[in-house]
């Protein structure tokens, strides 16, 4: 007996190529489902995360997530990340149940990326607000008929702060 692939189990299928976006959202917009974007460098997964996407995913009926590219984590945290390469974030955020498509995107802001996509809601987590999101990518998602959900951030949970746990253990050393 052959197995039987389920093809909505494969994760590497949720992963969109930039190029390929028109077309992914214009298979929506036929389906009639109201897309839901966000977007970040998840770098190391955490619980804050998956909370976070969890309610953004519930806000519509499909959930894409712009993955930062590598030169972009580099410039917004520093030249000792991203921790994981592109790739391998965009690999692990589109295993979650709740992510339906996730496209890397190289530049630094979200704004072309959001004007590609053409979210129906676009979510940012509570440490922004309106007035605080970059107004470029505020632009781009109300000049396309889509709306701004603030959803409430998860206080502790942070990558920053993981990273920091690491590098204060006082780890054995491996000599020989």
């Amino acid at each position: 007996m052959v197995p039987v692939i389920d093809q909505s189990l494969n994760f590497q299928l949720k992963i969109v190529a930039f190029e390929d976006l028109v077309a992914w959202r214009k298979t929506l917009r036929a389906e009639r489902k109201r897309l839901v974007v966000t977007n970040g460098c998840f770098d190391l997964l955490h619980v804050g995360h998956i909370t976070y996407l969890e309610a953004a995913r519930n806000q519509g009926d499909a959930l894409l997530v712009g993955v930062n590219s590598d030169v972009a984590v580099r410039a917004l945290k520093g030249p000792k990340r991203p921790l994981n390469n592109e790739q391998d974030r965009a690999a692990i955020v589109a295993a979650l149940h709740c992510v339906d498509a996730v496209c890397i995107f190289s530049d630094l802001r979200a704004t072309g990326f959001l004007s590609v996509a053409e979210p129906d809601i676009y979510v940012k987590g509570g440490d922004y607000t309106l007035e605080t999101l970059d107004q470029a990518e505020r632009s781009a998602v109300e000049s396309g008929g889509g709306r701004i959900a603030i959803i409430p951030f998860v206080a502790g949970r942070s990558t920053t702060s993981l990273v920091e746990k690491i590098s204060a253990l006082s780890l054995p050393s491996l000599d020989c």
